[in-house]
């Protein structure tokens, strides 16, 4: 019933502590685009690709206590951490969920910007399109962003380092 719920704990239980919504959407999208089981829908939103759905279960986690979320005044925002609980390793015990490679890929995955997740998760957002077709929708829609030729460059080259990880074993 709630096996949806127990594989976002997972990628806590996974990444440990995760600092940022924006990051966590991404890091879940990009996950999900990596052939993990996540069903979260997701539409293009200002800062790239966002599920309304993985906000509320998120929500919904902190509510049941499996996961802590801490609030952070940031400069002039609120900055959200989020970490798994004992009663959320509680919960994941319940659940036999085996997703090869999942520990290592989000562990990487926190270790990188939310600014560079944001470009990867637009990135693989359009991944039907040719890398040029890309290329201008990033500089279009993440003017502000200012990405770079060489920061696009970046972000392909750790997809195929995301996607051989999950080849490789």
């Amino acid at each position: 019933m709630l096996n949806d719920h127990a594989k976002i704990v997972k990628v806590f239980s996974a990444a440990g502590e995760v600092v940022g919504r924006k990051k966590l959407q991404k890091m879940i999208f990009i996950g999900k685009k990596l052939k993990f089981p996540f069903y979260e829908k997701y539409n293009f939103h200002f800062f790239g690709p966002y599920s309304e759905e993985l906000t509320l279960r998120i929500e919904e986690l902190c509510n049941l206590g499996f996961l802590s979320e801490i609030k952070e005044k940031k400069g002039g925002y609120m900055q959200y951490r989020y970490v798994l609980t004992e009663a959320g390793e509680g919960f994941l015990s319940h659940y036999d969920l085996e997703l090869p490679h999942l520990q290592e890929c989000m562990k990487d995955m926190n270790e990188q910007s939310s600014k560079f997740l944001e470009l990867v998760s637009t990135i693989l957002y359009f991944d039907n399109l040719p890398k040029e077709e890309v290329k201008e929708k990033v500089f279009t829609l993440k003017r502000k962003q200012n990405y770079t030729e060489e920061d696009i460059s970046e972000a392909y080259k750790y997809i195929e380092k995301l996607q051989a990880t999950l080849s490789v074993h």
